[in-house]
């Protein structure tokens, strides 16, 4: 059953006017728009999300794809042992990891706590030590690429690790 609702003045009907839009760019804006808008102010709701669902996703695959990585951490109150998907890229002295969630994360304590970690990304497994949260509004140390997804997600803060040599 089509209902025609007729504006004053005019032939068209909402329902040929619905026909006529394509709607698909402008629903995914919105799913966009919402994505960022959660990452930038709704990050606990959206790390439970992830916590449940994406990161068993992000884990099949993190551990061996450029950018991202496997932390293996333990939990400082549990003692249980912890493996979380990153973002992750090399440095100077071993690794920085961009904190999309801020330094909040049960992780991030987990592993300041700890002092240490291990990594596994692109194949290869990393002892880690040294752990420090800095915060770098530039966000200077990643490439420009992830520096302005950093900067729409409203993510400024990353940890440095440096890798334990003769740990393995």
């Amino acid at each position: 059953m089509r209902h025609d609702v007729r504006h004053p003045g005019t032939d068209a009907s909402l329902s040929d006017f619905i026909e006529a839009v394509n709607f698909a760019p402008i629903i995914i804006i919105a799913i966009a728009a919402t994505g960022v808008l959660m990452m930038r102010f709704g990050k606990r709701w959206l790390a439970k999300i992830n916590i449940v669902f994406t990161n068993r996703i992000t884990s099949l695959f993190a551990g061996w794809l450029p950018g991202f990585g496997i932390l293996t951490h333990v939990g400082r109150k549990s003692g249980k042992v912890y493996r979380t998907p990153v973002n992750v890229f090399r440095a100077p002295t071993g690794f920085i990891i961009a904190l999309t969630y801020s330094r909040q994360c049960e992780w991030v304590k987990n592993v300041l706590a700890a002092g240490r970690c291990e990594l596994k990304t692109r194949g290869k497994n990393y002892q880690l030590s040294s752990p420090k949260v800095v915060r770098d509004p530039a966000r200077r140390p990643f490439p420009l690429p992830v520096r302005l997804v950093l900067r729409i997600v409203g993510a400024d803060e990353y940890m440095e690790l440096s890798i334990r040599y003769g740990a393995l």
